[in-house]
């Protein structure tokens, strides 16, 4: 009697069960070894669609910023474009809601830097593209508020950074389990967004 042929291995399915195990598990559960047994495959058997489990990590992540990027591209197509702020504000939202709807995978996210168009410098080879995009998309709508008097600044890349590093902020100290309601977790955010 033989054996039930296997499905090939996707690079696509991969990224999803590892993300799967990373959301149900935690960050450091994720082991190619794991990974390969939900496969029924040895760790081995990964390589062919992954360099190591750095790789697969960036894939993750990349998977990861690619939603939060959608999530940007609904806010611009819904925002008033005379209004940039209010885009703003719906960005730094939705961030904190990702992070808490995931806080294992927003983790993963950010193992790996945006560019900052030369505004800090990045590790050689760590640099990754989804989340230079998403950076860049939230950089455009500070650009926008800029351009409408609705910010003063000279240099938008370090109003993004630094309102990136607040709104980071507010995402971790939600992920403490501090019981901050919605509403409270709204008026952070817009706290801090405001005061910067």
């Amino acid at each position: 009697m033989s054996a039930v042929p296997r499905p090939p291995l996707r690079r696509d399915a991969i990224i999803d069960e590892a993300r799967a195990l990373i959301s149900r598990d935690g960050l450091d559960a994720l082991t190619l070894r794991a990974l390969g047994n939900r496969f029924g495959v040895s760790a081995p058997a990964l390589y062919a669609h992954f360099t190591d489990k750095e790789d697969l990590l960036r894939a993750v992540a990349e998977r990861q910023f690619d939603d939060l990027m959608a999530r940007y591209v609904e806010i611009d197509a819904a925002a008033d474009p005379d209004r940039p702020l209010d885009r703003v504000r719906a960005q730094c939202r939705n961030y904190v809601r990702m992070a808490r709807e995931d806080p294992e995978l927003f983790r993963v996210m950010f193992l790996f830097p945006p560019d900052f168009g030369g505004l800090a410098a990045v590790p050689e080879a760590s640099e990754l593209p989804a989340a230079t995009k998403a950076f860049r998309m939230a950089t455009g709508a500070l650009e926008d508020a800029i351009a409408v008097g609705d910010l003063e600044a000279d240099d938008p890349l370090v109003v993004a950074l630094s309102v990136w590093a607040g709104v980071h902020g507010v995402a971790n100290i939600c992920l403490l389990g501090l019981g901050l309601d919605a509403e409270g977790e709204e008026a952070l955010v817009t706290e801090v967004t405001d005061r910067i």
